[in-house]
């Protein structure tokens, strides 16, 4: 696996002004892997100077150009697709077939959308007696999460570029190497030096140092609600813009007539996913009082076949391994019931790993079902009819996405719309890379993906005739 001890600066693999050093751990085995530069505010700046340089030039980029670069990069991913899922295998600890299906895969789609976007959206529009321009906002710092490393990378990148932004990227310290393996991909499409920058580097340093710059106009940001609060503040301080990917706590909502069997498989398959590191992830599951006994039976059988070490992978590091076991502590001191996994669960005697946990009797006010754990842990709840399951579903602090399943379509969609959230999926809907992904409430503030992803990154000016 290859490794850069430098920054990607302007077109050129340069060392850190600093000395400090990041080790990259792979969490199945607690091995160092790889060692990577610290960044330090000498470094953000030299990039935020490199984008703010490159911005003129890629600004005034013809849209169908900029496509092309789009085109070029997406092509580097997917040849570069097995080499970036043995990466986040190796530094996230997700297994293979996930890594090369999620992982892999997922960016080079996005990658592609916003190649076609940036070839067909519609920078300019007529508006009565105004011609209403669309216009790259300038330079992005783009901050983002472990969990989905390359994707996450993308989603901020892709729509950036598409606009003609140029884009400073800081990456999760537990994940840079696939973000290195990028900015490769970046270097070979062709994209001119300047207009995407990589600083690897601690939050607290590297990540402060971005949200902060003067040079910086939008901050787009993926992580913790707590972390998001304070770039949000950071950011009206300096009335900048910003897009905030924050937390969630959504529900799967199984109404009467329903297929309970494939509603209770899939919402297990999507908690466990990714060892239950994703933002998304349906952790509440509420079931109708008639059918709560069956479901949780059919949770506990399908939990039963993520086990752990083949199915499901690790936690990132040991901090989070911590901050789960103590979720599922606290769950069975405020009565919950564990019907699969829990603390007693085997799990490989190295690597970061928590046993995928199921828990019935769950209550609304548990903080199980309040708070995010981000970890593979389900929580079962019982309603008694639709508007007792809405005001469930829609009572906590978050707001990103969720699932409704019900014998017709129409009832599900009916329910849907009573829903505070992003995204709903219906009957298991499939993932659709255009569709706008954020949320409501303290999940976040604007949408990434698709055309209503790419205006994030656009400001509007208005001729009048």
């Amino acid at each position: 696996m290859k490794q850069h001890d430098a920054m990607y600066i302007d077109g050129s693999w340069r060392p850190a002004e600093g000395g400090g050093t990041i080790e990259v751990v792979n969490p199945a085995d607690e091995q160092v892997i790889a060692v990577v530069p610290a960044g330090s505010a000498q470094d953000v700046d030299a990039a935020v100077r490199a984008a703010r340089a490159a911005l003129p030039g890629w600004a005034a980029t013809p849209p169908g150009e900029r496509a092309d670069r789009l085109a070029a990069l997406r092509d580097q991913l997917a040849a570069r697709a097995g080499e970036v899922a043995a990466t986040v295998t190796a530094e996230l600890g997700s297994p293979l077939a996930f890594s090369t299906a999620v992982h892999a895969g997922v960016p080079v789609a996005v990658c592609g959308s916003y190649a076609e976007l940036a070839r067909t959206y519609s920078f300019e529009e007529t508006l009565g007696n105004s011609t209403v321009l669309h216009e790259p906002l300038g330079v992005v710092g783009a901050i983002t999460p472990w969990n989905y490393p390359l994707h996450q990378i993308v989603a901020k990148v892709a729509p950036a570029l598409a606009a003609g932004c140029t884009v400073v990227l800081k990456p999760a310290e537990d994940t840079p190497l696939v973000a290195q393996l990028f900015a490769e991909c970046v270097d070979a499409a062709g994209i001119p030096a300047g207009v995407f920058n990589l600083v690897t580097g601690l939050g607290p340093v590297a990540g402060q140092a971005l949200a902060e710059h003067d040079g910086v106009d939008l901050v787009s940001f993926t992580g913790s609600t707590a972390v998001g609060r304070r770039i949000g503040a950071l950011a009206g301080g300096a009335v900048k813009r910003v897009a905030l990917e924050l937390g969630g706590k959504s529900a799967n909502v199984i109404l009467p007539g329903a297929d309970l069997p494939k509603a209770v498989a899939v919402g297990v398959a999507n908690v466990m996913a990714n060892s239950g590191q994703t933002c998304s992830a349906w952790t509440r599951m509420l079931v109708h009082r008639d059918h709560y006994a069956e479901a949780v039976e059919l949770a506990t059988a399908a939990a039963a076949k993520y086990v752990p070490g083949e199915k499901t992978g690790p936690l990132v590091n040991a901090a989070q391994r911590d901050r789960v076991r103590g979720y599922v502590a606290q769950g069975i001191a405020e009565g919950a019931r564990v019907v699969a996994g829990g603390p007693e669960a085997a799990v490989p005697g190295t690597g970061y790993y928590v046993a995928p946990t199921v828990f019935a009797d769950v209550t609304p006010e548990m903080t199980i079902a309040q708070e995010e754990i981000f970890g593979p842990v389900l929580s079962i709840l019982k309603y008694e009819d639709e508007d007792d399951a809405a005001r469930i579903a829609n009572d906590t602090i978050y707001g990103l996405a969720g699932a409704v399943w019900a014998g017709d379509e129409a009832t599900a969609v009916a329910f849907a719309r009573r829903l505070h959230t992003g995204q709903v999926d219906i009957n298991g809907g499939r993932f659709n890379p255009l569709a706008p992904f954020g949320g409501y409430k303290q999940s976040g503030v604007g949408r990434e993906l698709g055309p209503h992803g790419l205006t994030e990154y656009l400001q509007t000016k208005s001729l009048q005739f």
